[in-house]
């Protein structure tokens, strides 16, 4: 029917002025849809036809009238039934004729975009008509954003430039300012006066609405509304599910962990900060930054200043080129500044901007030749081994900017910092899209997120990414005399990158992990017993959190007495490790359990699962299974939530990037331990001796030994029921994540399932590849 529409349109205009055919391969798309609005625009006897369904084509429409069941003009009816082929309804043939099946299709598509069309196609409904938007959740999208769409349209459509927004499930630019718009229609702006951006009067209005626990009516539904927009989850219960009028207790925590998440003051209540970083990219621009990044040499009296108003944190850049007619800027750290930093209490991220700009700039080679001259630069300055600097992409770059050169450019980056030793970690500025999507793609660590630009496309309609670390929100001048400095002012996020204190440092986190096990070894030596003191290492370590009955029943219970014999020796006990690959920060009782497992059970003979792989990467896939159960009203696809969720910087899933390299980690040194080396020899060969750097590949030929095999031992860890305990383990650990009553692996279509393992293993592959041509860049500069 799509095919026929477009042989029709073409057929009847192809002759027109300004008529551009649609392409005759039966697809729905942006030309075909351009088509039939330049023929619709002919019809309405407008002779300059335009891609664009703007004023002029409304005001012909609406001096036409509604097309209904008395419509005369029949290709106006063509278009309309043309239309609705195109966006999937059943509008019967398309003969002219509005007729009951047409006006049926119209009322569906009306009734999924939450206005009623019940006196037929207005131009409101026209306009919406012949666009790309969905009136249904398409994939990623959820119900409970899709019924806020609707209710939006539903409530306002009747604004003079309010338009109904796409019903997809989706968060977009579209539906960002559709709810400015709300809000200032709400706070009783004219529609001369609603201008759908976030200005001062929208801003002074949104303080006089502050909620909070017990509150009720619109604004407390605008607010949740936001709150869902912002993908803000409860412990395990997605809050997508909680549109509401009523400012519950279930809402009072998404706003708490939404706070938290948004480094404000957590205190559950919609106060003027929280409605404002609910809707717009730099939050409330006013409130405090601890952070900052700046173009300034920062001297002792800068520091001082910096200092007494709050910051802890200076953003500075490695470096800067000086290509005519530019005129240098001085921009990069001066000769002893970091001591000045460091001697007044601050700390320092390094930012690398060489150009960034515009889309032209960014290629594969250019991010490969960046990230060399950062990592050369960084190394003249001493910043040591896992530090994170922020590669830049200062402009407003597109969906398709990104698909196209942003990413390639980062996988450059990626590729030039570990030609050289993979001594420094890459992150990421830009806007909120760009850094989502570059740390999606590419693994950055840590975002740097240009909130200050609030217009951009990529910061309209998408959420801070989930790793972002440092937002910029003002430009402001801070101190006097000669200690007044011009910055751009970042919130920092707690628990993120914390900066650097101080340089050239000969120790790194990897050196005192392993001077912690050495010393844990020697206790264990020196304790004696009937285990090995390698397994009893790997015991203490673990025992914190994965030493109750059913981690007894998997792979064996802990030796007490020693972990009393280390908790008394005052050993400072070490609970993360940062990994000097990813840069993400280990588990180490975790990475103790996965290994402590395969140490103790191996692995079967024969391809299949067993407990071994339960202390591992078979009970992260338990959880994560549940865990897209959880979510399957957003993702019915399980293979797209597995490319979406598995094995990311920080997907707030129990199958992140974090989780799978502790698997791997554990199970590589625990095969170095079968083969009879002792737990410091072990770590230490994989850490300083270079096995870090093909953990994945060798986790993967080691435990799996191809992909085939690899879906079939994941098939066997959610559907074998040959030993209780696993079973029993599967069933509690579905359910810890997907709550009592999910659907568990056997119970969901054969199909549904296959889906979701051939996402694991294609995620599994992907990261070996993109290990691998890492590994191929080190080896080609004689680093491995």
């Amino acid at each position: 029917m799509v095919l026929e529409a477009q042989r029709w349109v073409n057929s009847t205009y192809r002759g027109v002025a300004g008529f551009n055919p649609a392409p005759e391969n039966g697809k729905t798309g942006w030309p075909t849809m351009y088509a039939l609005t330049r023929a619709l625009q002919h019809e309405l006897g407008i002779t300059a036809l335009s891609d664009a369904f703007g004023p002029t084509t409304l005001g012909k429409l609406a001096a036409h009238g509604n097309i209904t069941f008395q419509e005369s003009n029949a290709n106006i009816v063509k278009i309309v039934q043309s239309g609705l082929w195109c966006k999937g309804y059943d509008a019967g043939p398309i003969d002219g004729r509005y007729a009951e099946a047409t006006d049926g299709a119209i009322q569906d598509m009306g009734g999924n975009a939450g206005v009623l069309a019940t006196a037929g196609v207005s131009p409101k409904i026209f306009k919406a008509l012949l666009t790309m938007d969905a009136y249904v959740v398409v994939a990623g999208g959820s119900e409970a954003v899709r019924a806020i769409q609707a209710t939006l349209n539903h409530n306002y459509i009747h604004r003079r430039d309010f338009f109904i927004i796409p019903c997809d499930g989706i968060f977009s630019r579209d539906v960002q300012k559709a709810m400015y718009l709300a809000i200032q229609f709400e706070l009783g702006m004219t529609d001369d006066e609603a201008t759908g951006i976030f200005g001062p009067k929208t801003q002074a209005g949104l303080r006089a609405h502050p909620l909070s626990q017990g509150s009720s009516g619109v604004w407390v539904q605008l607010f949740s509304a936001a709150i869902v927009f912002n993908r803000v989850r409860t412990g395990d219960a997605d809050f997508y599910t909680n549109f509401t009028s009523n400012y519950t207790a279930d809402l009072t925590a998404a706003v708490r962990t939404f706070q938290k998440f948004s480094a404000l003051d957590v205190n559950g209540n919609a106060d003027f900060a929280t409605w404002c970083q609910a809707l717009v990219s730099t939050g409330d621009p006013d409130r405090k930054g601890t952070a900052l990044d700046c173009i300034t040499t920062i001297t002792d009296a800068r520091a001082q200043a910096l200092k007494a108003a709050g910051y802890k944190i200076v953003g500075r850049y490695l470096d800067e080129h000086i290509r005519p007619p530019r005129v240098p800027l001085n921009k990069w750290i001066q000769p002893g500044e970091l001591d000045t930093i460091f001697r007044n209490g601050l700390k320092v991220f390094p930012i690398s901007q060489y150009d960034g700009g515009s889309l032209s700039y960014f290629t594969y080679s250019q991010g490969f030749q960046d990230a060399l001259e950062a990592h050369a630069k960084a190394v003249g300055y001493g910043f040591n081994t896992g530090t994170v600097i922020y590669f830049a992409v200062d402009y407003d770059a597109t969906q398709d900017d990104i698909n196209s050169a942003i990413v390639p450019y980062f996988k450059g980056v990626v590729a030039g910092l570990a030609s050289k030793g993979k001594k420094y970690v890459h992150g990421v500025y830009g806007s909120r899209n760009v850094c989502a999507e570059v740390t999606s793609r590419t693994l950055a660590r840590w975002s740097f997120v240009s909130g200050m630009s609030y217009g951009f496309s990529g910061n309209m309609g998408f959420p801070l990414p989930d790793n972002w670390a440092f937002n910029q929100v003002q430009t402001l001048t801070v101190g006097s005399g000669s200690g007044a400095i011009e910055i751009d002012k970042d919130v920092w996020r707690p628990s993120s990158d914390p900066g650097v204190s101080s340089v050239n440092d000969p120790s790194t986190p990897v050196d005192d992990f392993i001077a912690y096990i050495r010393q844990l070894y020697s206790l264990a030596v020196s304790y004696g017993g009937s285990k090995n003191p390698s397994q009893l290492v790997l015991e203490y370590l673990r025992h914190d959190k994965y030493d109750n009955f059913v981690w007894t029943k998997l792979i064996g219970g802990i030796d007490q007495g020693f972990i009393d014999k280390v908790d008394g020796s005052g050993i400072k006990k070490i609970y993360e490790l940062r990994d000097p690959f990813y840069g993400v920060d280990l588990h180490v009782n975790h990475l103790g359990a996965t290994c402590n497992g395969v140490y103790v059970v191996g692995k079967p003979a024969t391809v299949t699962s067993g407990k071994g792989d339960v202390a591992g990467w078979g009970g992260d896939l338990m959880t994560f299974y549940g865990e897209w159960r959880r979510d399957s009203d957003s993702y019915s696809s399980g293979y797209t939530y597995c490319q979406e969720k598995l094995a990311k910087v920080n997907a707030n899933t129990t199958f992140e990037l974090r989780d799978l390299t502790e698997d791997a980690d554990g199970y590589n040194i625990a095969m170095r331990l079968r083969s009879g080396v002792d737990i410091v020899t072990a770590v230490t060969s994989y850490y300083k001796g270079g096995g870090y750097l093909s953990r994945m590949k060798d986790f993967y030929l080691g435990r799996f030994g191809s992909a085939v095999n690899l879906k079939a031992i994941a098939q066997s860890m959610l559907l074998s029921d040959n030993d209780l305990d696993i079973l029993l383990g599967r069933t509690f650990l579905v359910e810890s994540t997907a709550g009592d009553g999910a659907l568990l692996p056997n119970l969901i279509p054969p199909s549904k399932l296959d889906e979701f393992l051939q996402g694991f293993t294609d995620v599994i592959v992907a990261r070996v590849g993109q290990e691998n041509a890492k590994a191929k860049a080190l080896r080609a500069q004689g680093k491995i």
